[in-house]
């Protein structure tokens, strides 16, 4: 503009130039044109209508389907899907916007940066709520306290593991060589992790424990010489309450490398006994013996019978042989009822007259002539 022009005559040429060749479109203004910015502009705002529509439509068409299914993994899912945060669709519009502008670095560079941690962070996040439903359902689902703190400590190392690997990618993506970065971690992990090897190798047994339990508290287990009932899981040791009264305090890893038996877990018990009467017992008697502990086995609450036989002439007894099943795992509701089976058994020989054998030698005296 020269300094006789009039403001009348700038506008006039500017409203001449946009209705005639349209060349303002042309024009440049900080590295792009005008038609650059305003398809800019116009994809700004059509992505963030498009996203607005996923929010408000799609996801709630979705949410509606979900509630239909009878897992519950999506209603997990789709709860992640409600929370985004809107800046985060601000900033996805916004670089979808800016693909085709030319940008100076740091403007690109913030934009990109900006773009990526969003995105790493939604996806962690996503990451984040599935493992911590699928540890909800496998740890934390009868409410121990336990369980909820191992959960607690597994979900911030995965979290630690997310983020380190997130933000790997991030720089990745930026253009940092991230190759010494991670042979340094390497060797900053292997490090660490020789001077704590005990300890992680305790910590992440107790992962295996919580999610395989083997056992679980109040549980009677023996591992090798280690018996007694579980008092407490933690993230180093398991506590454990020996039948003498002591407490028992044993390395995770040596309950998962051990063979360990958990009598809780047992639903059937096959007992196996045996009793002898005298050997004056008649056969009629040997027969009304077998089916007598048949009926008194039968009349036991929690016992199943199996068998009883007569099977062997002993030095001083006439020996039955008797099989029978507990329908609990409880030993202490199993010494009840094998004491009243031997106590009833007991009753019942004496009624019919028969004594129980105990050892016995009988000598023959023959005078010579």
């Amino acid at each position: 503009m020269t300094d006789t022009a009039k403001p009348a005559d700038f506008v006039s040429d500017f409203v001449s130039r946009g209705t005639g060749d349209l060349s303002i479109m042309n024009d440049v203004y900080l590295g792009n044109t005008v038609l650059d910015w305003a398809s800019g502009v116009v994809v700004f705002v059509l992505a963030l209508i498009a996203l607005s529509i996923f929010k408000s439509v799609i996801i709630r068409h979705m949410k509606k389907l979900a509630a239909k299914t009878k897992g519950d993994l999506d209603d997990a899912v789709i709860e992640f899907l409600e929370h985004i945060s809107s800046n985060f669709y601000n900033v996805m519009a916004m670089y979808a916007a800016v693909q085709h502008l030319t940008l100076p670095s740091v403007v690109d560079l913030v934009l990109r940066t900006a773009f990526l941690l969003m995105l790493v962070s939604e996806v962690i996040k996503l990451i984040e709520s599935v493992l911590s439903y699928a540890l909800s359902k496998k740890l934390v689902g009868k409410g121990n306290d336990e369980d909820k703190a191992i959960s607690a400590a597994l979900m911030v190392l995965l979290r630690i593991i997310l983020w380190m690997v997130g933000i790997l990618l991030v720089l990745s993506n930026l253009g940092f060589n991230v190759n010494s970065l991670i042979a340094s971690l390497g060797i900053g992990g292997l490090a660490i992790s020789l001077a704590l090897q005990p300890v992680l190798t305790d910590i992440f047994s107790s992962f295996s424990i919580a999610l395989d339990k083997p056992f679980e508290e109040g549980d009677y287990i023996v591992c090798g010489d280690f018996k007694g009932n579980v008092k407490k899981i933690g993230l180093k040791t398991t506590r454990l309450v020996a039948l003498q009264g002591e407490e028992l305090v044993i390395s995770n890893t040596e309950l998962t490398n051990a063979r360990l038996q958990n009598y809780k877990k047992m639903k059937k018990r096959r007992i196996n006994f045996s009793i002898g009467v005298e050997y004056g017992t008649s056969p009629s008697q040997m027969k009304e013996i077998q089916s007598m502990i048949k009926k008194v086995i039968e009349d036991q609450e929690h016992s199943e019978y199996s068998r009883a036989h007569f099977f062997e002439f002993g030095d001083s007894n006439l020996n039955f042989e008797v099989v029978y099943f507990m329908l609990t795992g409880d030993y202490t509701e199993y010494m009840d009822t094998q004491q009243a089976i031997n106590l009833r058994i007991m009753d019942e020989l004496e009624k019919m007259g028969v004594s129980m054998a105990y050892p016995t030698r009988t000598v023959h005296m023959v005078k010579d002539a």
